[in-house]
């Protein structure tokens, strides 16, 4: 039986409609019931705008993905173009299409090290879940079918569906929906200012997660250690930046071992950092990478899997042998998501959005120090290029973090939104996120804002507490 709408809540409105039909991911689906939802109408640059008539600034592109804003119409114009041409065509069986030979072609001309092939997806989920059944597929062709444990990250965010929940290592991600599955195991986060011991220096945490690292691989066995995900910077899991000479250190011990690398680059993809990838920003060097989200400027779904040589060879010999490559899906490589991913592609090099990130990525990571990182309320500051977070804390000399049952963190979020900017917050992590075209002067009305909602909720607090 349907709970009574809110009377805040015109009936027939958009909100009650969606509350009467919609289940929400991400979401407390009674609260739900009962608040409603933000309806969002229309998107111009860096700005949404609701059903009200109110609007904000993206601090999130959406979900870390709107790179171009809401109202580029050379991406509209390339998805209407190839519906009147070939408005659907498949990848199975050998069958292709341009748009399909097009993206491909560019990824690997892009690709941060060299690589071979690339398969298309519909989202970063299925990219990642992709890559599980891969690096199964490619250690049985290789005689090896005890090599197929997974190492994910305490923090790490890699998807939901069943195999990519098991390797991404958030609760909230497995509470309930009985992931992870078995051989999907994680180790330690490389968040220095949450894991960090007393007086331990960045090159000194990133020494003992590597060793850690180690540690996991010999206790679990090497000969049953297969790949290891890892995002440049974590990002649902709190926009984590990887302590200094981290992935210098990691990746010899996973050499050692021969355990594959997966660089998810579905957030730092596509200049979100500053280069073209995160695995240049910070000295990756993958076996296979995933990307998703600004491949399309997520105008419309599609996502990717880049593979090196000898993974392709590995596939390739072993579908030979049984006669197919039995994975794939309806949708990948579609014709019109892929004509769009290469017009987002070529407007990347067009607009220079290179340049632009290097220029205004510094701008917003010193506003938001400048501005934040002495607030009564925040803990640390962090980010990269135009990724960013301000992490809250109770007290800031112990780092000790707020009661989490007082979601003090979401608070911050609906008064930041209040104060029309649309943040998201991981807890009592607030990110930053903005579409690449955001100019200075929208970093500073987005940071002034927010530095609003901030001191809004620190007088609150002030007030709760002295009641």
């Amino acid at each position: 039986m349907n709970p009574p709408t809110p009377s805040a809540i015109r009936p027939n409105s958009n909100a009650a409609r969606d509350i009467a039909a919609a289940l929400h991911p991400y979401t407390d689906l009674v609260a739900h019931q009962q608040i409603g939802p933000v309806v969002i109408t229309r998107g111009e640059g860096v700005r949404v705008w609701d059903d009200a008539g109110k609007s904000y600034i993206e601090a999130m592109a959406g979900l870390w993905c709107a790179s171009l804003g809401f109202s580029n119409q050379r991406l509209v114009e390339a998805a209407v173009a190839q519906m009147r041409r070939l408005p659907f065509y498949h990848s199975f069986s050998a069958k292709s299409h341009e748009p399909l030979i097009e993206l491909a072609e560019m990824l690997l001309a892009r690709a941060p090290v060299p690589m071979s092939k690339v398969f298309f997806a519909n989202s970063g989920s299925e990219a990642n879940d992709s890559v599980v059944k891969m690096v199964w597929y490619f250690n049985n062709a290789l005689g090896r079918p005890q090599k197929k444990k997974l190492i994910g990250r305490v923090k790490g965010y890699h998807g939901i569906t069943t195999a990519s929940a098991s390797l991404t290592g958030i609760p909230t991600n497995h509470r309930s929906f009985d992931v992870p599955l078995a051989g999907f195991i994680h180790t330690l986060c490389p968040h220095h200012y949450r894991f960090g011991e007393a007086g331990e220096s960045e090159e000194a945490f990133a020494t003992r997660c590597a060793e850690e690292l180690e540690k996991l691989i010999l206790a679990e066995g090497p000969e049953t250690v297969a790949a290891m995900w890892a995002e440049p910077i974590m990002g649902a899991g709190g926009v984590i930046v990887p302590p200094a000479t981290y992935f210098e250190k990691i990746q010899p011990v996973l050499r050692k071992y021969d355990v594959l690398l997966v660089a998810d680059e579905v957030i730092c993809g596509f200049w979100r950092t500053g280069n073209y990838w995160g695995s240049q920003t910070y000295g990756i060097q993958p076996d296979i990478l995933t990307c998703a989200k600004a491949l399309s400027a997520s105008y419309l779904p599609i996502s990717a899997v880049l593979v090196n040589d000898r993974v392709f060879q590995g596939l390739a010999q072993e579908s030979h042998r049984i006669g197919t490559f039995g994975h794939g899906f309806t949708y990948s490589g579609h014709p019109v998501p892929a004509a769009v991913a290469v017009e987002t592609l070529k407007l990347y090099d067009e607009l220079g959005i290179g340049e632009h990130v290097r220029r205004v990525g510094p701008y917003m990571q010193d506003g938001l120090r400048r501005r934040f990182a002495d607030h009564e309320l925040v803990g640390e500051v962090r980010g990269t290029g135009l990724i960013g977070a301000i992490e809250l804390a109770e007290d800031k000399a112990t780092h000790k973090p707020f009661d989490p049952a007082r979601k003090i963190g979401p608070r911050l979020a609906k008064l930041s939104e209040a104060n029309g900017v649309i943040s998201r917050a991981m807890v009592d992590v607030l990110a930053f996120s903005p579409p690449l075209i955001i100019t200075e002067a929208e970093i500073d009305e987005m940071l002034d804002n927010f530095g609003r909602a901030l001191d809004q909720l620190a007088a609150e607090l002030k007030q709760e507490k002295a009641a």
